[in-house]
């Protein structure tokens, strides 16, 4: 896949790090030539001196096609503008970051479903495991390769509790995204129409996890 990630922000630059060792072509675009320079060092991948909301800048990152467009800034207003540009270029898949939680209504009416909201997350991970008496992180950082996955829950699940998706041993619900909000769940939760399940889970189980939520 070619990937092009806006800004060079510890995830942004995290993630061209796991793209790259994955063998994918990864673009990284970024305001400062001092931070691509020094980044250049480290990372294989494309550089981009530039403002990653430019239609120019976006179309020379885009180049004769690209799979995603990753905008990873820790400025939730350029992320939004960044996405809403590429999205009028042609990129066909949109991943961006919003570090704001209350921002996430303006993406659900700008049609921007693949938000990371990396903070809210870890917050709502950390308070369930503080009131479950667990130690879910822990659990969950000594298993090589997580990976964080939202899933659309399907007609075949709705009402029923996240404790009846029987879930492969190494993959954790830790959120759920209900109306534009996301919030902290347990084995009671009672899924609904239009939630979005996110999901901590190792890359082996994937194929599992799509058929559970295939239902």
């Amino acid at each position: 896949m070619r990937i092009v990630i806006i800004g060079g922000s510890r995830l942004g630059v995290a993630l061209a790090e796991r793209l790259a060792e994955g063998n994918h072509d990864v673009v990284l675009v970024d305001r400062s030539r001092e931070k691509l320079d020094e980044l250049s060092e480290r990372l294989d991948c494309g550089f981009i001196e530039g403002d990653g909301t430019l239609p120019q800048i976006l179309r020379d990152a885009y180049g004769d096609g690209a799979d995603a467009l990753m905008p990873m800034t820790n400025h939730d207003d350029v992320n939004i503008l960044s996405a809403v540009v590429g999205r009028s270029i042609g990129f066909e898949r949109i991943v961006l970051q919003i570090v704001r939680a209350q921002l996430l209504d303006i993406c659900e009416e700008l049609g921007l479903e693949d938000v990371v909201t990396p903070h809210v997350t870890v917050a709502g991970s950390i308070v369930q495991s503080l009131e479950n008496d667990e130690r879910v992180w822990s659990e969950l950082s000594a298993v090589e390769g997580v990976q964080f996955t939202t899933y659309a829950v399907p007609d075949g699940l709705v009402g029923r509790n996240l404790s009846e998706l029987e879930l492969p041993e190494v993959a954790r619900a830790v959120a759920i995204t209900r109306e534009g909000k996301e919030a902290t769940v347990n084995p009671t939760t009672e899924m609904r129409a239009g939630d979005h399940v996110l999901v901590a889970a190792t890359e082996d189980v994937r194929k599992e996890l799509q058929q559970i939520f295939e239902v």
